[in-house]
């Protein structure tokens, strides 16, 4: 547990997006008999469908068990990029080329997606392409890591720069990187303006919302869905699951192919005037290049530091981990000064995959869209849309993502009791990539 002395006296264990996007309580409405569409979910997956679909002339109805944005998607680090687990390289090994090829394909779509979004419906979210710099952490990853640079520039047309270790310091004021890359056209966006923007846009729309109504079953048939909930029952014609890592057992067959883990993060209180830019000097987003990665970023409306790690850590509360983020975040940046407090410390679930692809498609009648595997902001975007254009009969709505089986493992039941173990043995990968190179 942190000492407090270590925080400030407004300190919150809350999101930080949520001082200027706080969740607001939904007035409770009647329960309507029917609806076109009932979405179970209200982050971005479940925004975005909702959005394209009353736009479309839908009766949209959006169901989540908390208020309307509690969950992951205005509690993440605000990252836009088109990056999965899986290098192209490695898709293009174990699939095909233009398997490759089409899915770094939509992924570019799906960043340019969120810009188009963001302009078209004028949400003033911050959201700006400042580039992004990842970290080698040792000579071995920085070769790696230029390796793989390069083929997408090669076969994706991506631009990048490599930055050595004597040139670091024009990035990132640290010396526990070996060099790295910047990648300049990513970005960044305030997540929980973003997802109250969406919100906003929705109701405008005429979309339903009902907030703190828990979905206790789906039963399907030929003429349609029965969604029976806390406070009644839906009749719809169709049902979009959006609920990624805070899935439950509503649909076993999703249950067992969704990986939940906790993702955790800290933010600085606001520091003295030039040190930011004396830590980051071009206020990118920052990552590393092992698998169980620590994550900078500048906060977009006030000079705090925001800082996540020890992804998949089991413990009670994000306060539990305050004091071992600081400290890794200390050993990053030691300029921050020993005596530099915490304002907020919070947490969220991510959704994972065996295969660490996103997945789209349709299961007993109902649609879903989930496993982002940290690309939460722009995948949970775009395959909102995608779910909605599918709902709605059009071929714009096909996508890479629903080609391949979403696979499961024997014995597994939603219980991701192995993902502490799970990192460790990424950690342990990591560091023999280091030694050996």
């Amino acid at each position: 547990m942190i000492d407090k002395k270590y925080l400030t006296s407004d300190f919150r264990e809350l999101p930080y997006w949520w001082d200027k996007a706080p969740l607001v309580v939904e007035q409770q409405v009647d329960l309507p008999a029917t609806a076109d569409v009932a979405i179970v979910g209200s982050g971005f997956s479940g925004l975005s469908a909702a959005l394209t679909l009353a736009r479309a002339g839908k009766r949209v109805v959006v169901i989540d068990a908390e208020d309307c944005g509690y969950g992951a998607s205005r509690r993440n680090a605000g990252f836009l990029g088109r990056t999965l687990k899986r290098s192209h390289e490695w898709l293009a090994k174990h699939h095909s080329e233009q398997y490759a090829d089409t899915v770094y394909k939509e992924l570019n779509e799906a960043l340019h997606l969120v810009e188009q979004v963001v302009d078209e419906e004028g949400i003033d979210c911050f959201r700006t392409t400042c580039g992004r710099f990842i970290g080698a952490t040792s000579p071995a990853h920085f070769k790696l890591l230029e390796k793989e640079l390069s083929r997408n520039r090669q076969v994706l047309g991506s631009d990048y720069q490599m930055i050595s270790k004597e040139e670091q310091h024009r990035e990132i004021k640290t010396d526990v990187y070996f060099g790295g890359a910047v990648i300049p056209d990513l970005g960044s966006i305030h997540p929980g303006l973003y997802h109250d923007g969406l919100l906003r846009k929705a109701r405008e729309a005429g979309v339903v919302f009902l907030g703190r109504t828990n979905v206790l079953g789906i039963s399907s048939a030929a003429t349609g869905h029965s969604v029976t909930t806390t406070r009644g029952k839906i009749k719809a014609s169709h049902v979009v699951i959006g609920t990624n890592g805070y899935s439950s057992d509503l649909m076993p067959w999703l249950h067992r192919r969704i990986i939940p883990f906790t993702g955790y993060i800290i933010a600085t209180e606001v520091l003295p005037q030039g040190k930011l830019e004396e830590l980051l000097p071009n206020r990118r987003t920052y990552l590393e290049t092992v698998m169980n990665i620590n994550f900078i970023r500048p906060a977009p409306d006030t000079n705090r530091i925001l800082f996540g790690g020890l992804t998949g850590t089991n413990v009670p509360g994000p306060l539990d981990l305050a004091d071992q983020l600081r400290n890794i975040m200390l050993k990053i940046l030691p300029d921050l000064g020993a005596d530099v407090r915490l304002s907020h410390a919070w947490s969220g679930k991510c959704g994972g995959t065996f295969d660490f692809m996103p997945h789209i498609g349709v299961k007993d009648g109902v649609h879903y869209a989930m496993g982002y595997n940290f690309a939460g902001v722009p995948m949970g975007t775009y395959l909102g849309r995608k779910m909605a254009l599918k709902i709605l009969g059009d071929k714009a709505g096909d996508s890479i993502f629903e080609s391949f089986n979403f696979p499961s493992m024997p014995f597994y039941h939603g219980n991701p009791w192995f993902v502490p173990m799970a990192m460790k043995m990424f950690d342990m990968k990591d560091r023999w990539i280091a030694l050996v190179g």
